[in-house]
């Protein structure tokens, strides 16, 4: 009798989870976008992106630019290019980045708090965001300093 160990799952359900938008698979779309109400990648976006909601980057979707999510961020898919430097792409997440055992971060990752489960391949780097670490206005000087 073999033992048996919990093992971490991690469940999405775009619908319920109020996700609105979606790049289906075989699309592929770029430029300065915006995306409310969250989205959904199964295909490949690139260029700068503000997603006010979940980003879901499926299995076989890709994303790669300047990201700024505002929001939680579940990897399956790929973000960044894997034969581009991991600062090429780098994607900020202002909640919780949940990366899964097929997902694969060659790209700069920035969040609040990470997840890792078995398997996952996050190999460019990582940094905490601090709270206002991503708001320069409260960075200046103190009242009285030049």
């Amino acid at each position: 009798m073999g033992l048996k160990t919990p093992q971490d799952t991690l469940t999405i359900d775009p619908i319920a989870m109020n996700v609105v938008n979606r790049v289906a698979a075989g699309s592929a779309l770029g430029g300065d976008l915006t995306f409310e109400g969250g989205l959904l990648v199964q295909g490949e976006v690139s260029g700068h992106l503000r997603v006010n909601g979940r980003l879901i980057i499926w299995t076989g979707g890709s994303v790669r630019g300047r990201i700024q999510v505002f929001g939680d961020l579940y990897l399956f898919g790929r973000l960044g290019d894997p034969n581009a430097d991991a600062h090429a792409t780098s994607l900020e997440c202002h909640g919780m980045a949940y990366v899964s055992k097929t997902g694969v971060s060659t790209g700069t990752l920035l969040a609040r708090r990470l997840q890792l489960y078995e398997g996952a391949d996050l190999q460019g780097p990582f940094k905490t965001l601090k709270l206002g670490a991503t708001l320069p206005e409260l960075q200046d000087a103190l009242p009285g300093q030049p």
